[in-house]
């Protein structure tokens, strides 16, 4: 088991949380992590880059030249590849650049994520992440007293929505509700912290 003591909103130490060994105590795998990223990045490509090939030229059909006597190549259409102003060969297309992987595998992913903070001491737990007033400034220094500037913040099923406004100008600082965690996130942010309410629904979600 993996005991954290809980962070209050002064910052200073308070109560801990045991976490389940299950989820945030496992031995990180690297090949699992990076599937499971390479699975997210590819996914949200947009894939529209398109060439025009040889049928989307719109120039003259005509034979360019006789077909023999001039110690040419023969050639048809000036839309070849080969022809300035012709089509490219083999261009990219609009395509969706996303591939399968197993739910499984997208799970442990996530559990290898989180195993990885855990053991590394970059896992911060708080009661809970809220603001009374949607201000940036506000922000600022409740993550200033909590001890963090770069980090993914986890709430419940619910984000405070002070909280969802005032950290929209942060750019270091990600804030997600428990059912939009993942991997890429969790590995891009120096610190995670984690609200009670997610780690009870991680837990849930993991039984």
């Amino acid at each position: 088991m993996v005991d954290i003591a809980i962070t209050k909103a002064d910052g200073q130490a308070g109560e801990t949380v045991t976490l389940s060994d299950d989820i945030f105590g496992l031995e990180p795998r690297t090949d699992i992590l990076h599937r499971v990223v390479r699975w997210q990045l590819a996914k949200r490509q947009a894939g529209t880059h398109q060439t025009l090939g040889r049928s989307d030229i719109a120039r003259t059909g005509k034979k360019m030249y006789k077909q023999k006597g001039t110690g040419r190549a023969r050639h048809a259409q000036a839309s070849a590849p080969q022809f300035r102003g012709g089509g490219r060969a083999f261009g990219p297309v609009v395509r969706s650049h996303a591939h399968d992987l197993p739910k499984k595998v997208r799970a442990l992913g996530l559990k290898h994520a989180l195993s990885a903070k855990a053991r590394d001491q970059q896992i911060v737990v708080v009661d809970a992440f809220g603001l009374e007033e949607a201000k940036t400034k506000a922000f600022k220094a409740h993550i200033e007293k909590l001890g963090f500037s770069n980090a993914l913040v986890v709430d419940g099923a619910e984000v405070n929505a002070n909280v969802k406004l005032a950290a929209r100008s942060v750019h270091t600082v990600d804030v997600l509700p428990v059912q939009g965690i993942n991997v890429y996130d969790i590995l891009r942010r120096d610190v995670l912290v984690l609200t009670k309410a997610a780690i009870d629904a991680l837990e849930a979600r993991f039984k």
